[in-house]
């Protein structure tokens, strides 16, 4: 039986459906480097790399402190939050997504500081073979070679 998901979890959900729409491949809960958990990075048809945040609660927005240290891993930085969310507590020049868990709509754009080229093509690859992965285990939960 599947689990209800947490409210974070349903605007990640929200959040993606709307970036598909613009051409956007999602996966949450991806991990650009060590010691850095994103709730959710998207690809975009070009290649830009964004990252998205969601925050439930006032006191979910508080406990992050690791937020910053998410913005020299992508071109642009949005939060999504709920549409009661208290949205002036969020920095102004982040981009500001408004979610539920059906869909999503951007109100703020977020401005662009674009990757250079290594770092690109490093997170590029390891979404695309974090999504092979996560592909593969649903098909094949232990494959051989696995411990």
């Amino acid at each position: 039986m599947a689990h209800p998901l947490q409210p974070g979890q349903l605007i990640a959900r929200g959040t993606a459906r709307h970036l598909r729409q613009h051409d956007f491949c999602c996966l949450a809960e991806f991990v650009p480097t060590r010691g850095l958990r994103v709730d959710l990075i998207a690809l975009g048809p070009k290649g830009e790399i964004w990252v998205v945040e969601c925050k439930s609660s006032r006191a979910d927005f508080a406990a992050d402190s690791k937020w910053q240290g998410y913005l020299e891993w992508c071109d642009r930085f949005f939060w999504a939050v709920a549409p009661d969310f208290p949205v002036d507590l969020l920095p102004g020049n982040t981009g500001l997504i408004i979610a539920d868990g059906y869909d999503a709509q951007i109100i703020r754009e977020a401005p662009e500081t674009k990757l250079n080229a290594a770092r690109r093509k490093k997170l590029t690859l390891k979404f695309a073979r974090n999504t092979a992965d996560r592909l593969g285990a649903l098909t094949d939960p232990k494959p051989s070679g696995s411990l």
